[in-house]
């Protein structure tokens, strides 16, 4: 590897380039092969040049974001799938894969009234 490459990164038309590529869904592997580096490379890279590390963080958060409202929506609209996969990692307390003490009829009143609340919450937070 030739010294000074990274020097190339810490310029501003390539750190919008790194973010871009963050949020287009590229992995860190992929972005380290776009970038011409191995990804461990990338990784000390991250570690040492914060600003490395800022406009990849800041390109994955724009699509996390998107993909969680999305999935939010989706979930409010009836997708059960999105439901349970918004429910599991929200409140786990309640809506873990071992918890087995309410039946399907409780399970579901239980979750209509969880929904209702997101609704309204929802419905709440863009009239703000």
């Amino acid at each position: 590897m030739a010294k000074g490459k990274y020097q190339k990164w810490l310029e501003s038309e390539n750190l919008v380039l790194l973010e871009g590529w963050a949020r287009d869904g590229l992995t860190d592997e992929q972005i380290a092969k776009n970038m011409g580096i191995s990804y461990s490379t990338l990784k000390d890279w991250k570690n040492k040049y914060p600003a490395i590390s800022a406009a990849l963080k800041k390109g994955k958060e724009v699509v996390d974001f998107q993909v969680e409202n999305a999935l939010l929506s989706s979930a409010l609209e009836g997708n059960t799938t999105a439901q349970i996969f918004w429910l599991k990692n929200r409140r786990p307390d309640k809506w873990r894969d071992k918890q087995k003490e309410d039946t399907n009829v409780e399970a579901l009143e239980r979750l209509d009234n969880i929904l209702l609340e997101i609704k309204k919450d929802a419905v709440n937070s863009t009239k703000e």
